[in-house]
């Protein structure tokens, strides 16, 4: 099933029957849009390197490294610039093809040679041998839509390959961590000085395609990056400006939200469905809104009226689904709903 199939699907089900638990909303935006903070006017120049060690500061980086942060519009756009320069080099590079269809297009787009792994309902990292070309492999973490963080045998897996040889690079697409500092799995993947932290204003601030920062490790400073090349204008930077300033809560904020609606999920799920959650850690890991379950979308409508999102959605061959807690019903001040 397609995406635009599934919102389809969702639309016809809920109006055939109002009394369904909505389980299915996705857009972030929408569900926390009273959080979004209004664009305020500043006056005079915001400058890049300005902001590359205010977001260094923020997460207890050493301002030394902002020649390495480079400053772009979000993890799209890091993306689009990284890979074109590893197309260039006839890198190849390693993508999961269950989470973001966009990650393959754009690395499509880009001329990148491209092998898949899949994430759910586990991760099934690559282990291939060595290969005279550079290579790179992008992970999310947290995983999504799996809803938890590396466990430290993933962990340790990575690091072993990307020690492997001094042409592996990972890039870590951190934007859903709502934390400060990163996550020490994150930073324990940095100390190799081949990750690229991709990370930006799009979820913790909730203002997609503004502002981001690709912070680079020692040994990637031999590619040479298009950032300067392309910068976010100057409205994109004082918003920036204005978010890691004025609104440096905001993603502590975000996260409190969304943990408020996962608790009024939980609460509401018949054990039959809450036990078969694919990961425990989905339930303790803040700012999660994503949660997979072991049944198949149908026979969770079908037999608990519990709209998912079927797995396939994002490009999974797993027959599971997808369980958000973004509607309405889980707002506060709602009234709870028992299926």
């Amino acid at each position: 099933m397609t995406f635009a199939d599934f919102k389809n699907w969702r639309e016809e089900s809920l109006c055939a029957k109002p009394s369904l638990l909505d389980c299915g909303e996705t857009n972030l935006y929408r569900a926390l849009s009273t959080l979004q903070p209004k664009p305020l006017k500043q006056a005079g120049q915001i400058h890049r390197c300005d902001l590359a060690k205010k977001w260094l500061r923020r997460y207890g980086l050493p301002e030394s490294d902002s020649r390495r942060a480079h400053v772009c519009r979000g993890v799209r756009h890091a993306l689009r610039i990284i890979l074109k320069e590893a197309a260039s080099g006839n890198a190849i590079l390693y993508a999961p093809k269950d989470v973001y269809p966009a990650y393959l297009e754009i690395a499509h787009s880009a001329g990148a040679e491209v092998r898949t792994y899949s994430t759910m309902p586990h991760p099934v990292l690559p282990t291939a041998k060595e290969d005279a070309r550079s290579e790179f492999l992008l992970i999310c973490n947290p995983w999504k839509p799996l809803g938890r963080f590396l466990t430290a045998e993933e962990c340790g897996h990575l690091r072993r390959w990307i020690t492997a040889t001094n042409k592996r690079f990972i890039l870590i697409d951190a934007v859903y961590d709502f934390g400060v500092p990163f996550h020490p799995t994150t930073m324990n993947l940095a100390e190799t000085g081949r990750v690229i932290v991709l990370h930006s204003v799009t979820k913790g601030w909730l203002w997609p395609q503004t502002f981001g920062i690709a912070w680079a490790g020692g040994q990637s400073s031999h590619f040479n990056f298009g950032f300067r090349g392309d910068p976010p204008s100057q409205d994109q930077l004082a918003l920036a400006d204005q978010l890691l300033t004025g609104e440096a809560n905001l993603p502590a904020r975000v996260a409190a939200t969304i943990d408020a609606r996962k608790d009024k999920l939980l609460a509401v799920l018949p054990n039959a469905v809450a036990k078969l959650f694919v990961t425990a850690a989905a339930r303790s890991s803040s700012g999660c809104y994503l949660f997979p379950v072991d049944l198949d979308a149908s026979e969770l409508l079908n037999q608990h009226a519990i709209l998912g999102i079927p797995a396939s959605v994002f490009g999974a061959q797993w027959s599971g689904t997808i369980l958000t807690s973004l509607a309405s019903v889980f707002a506060a001040g709602q009234k709870e709903r028992h299926p």
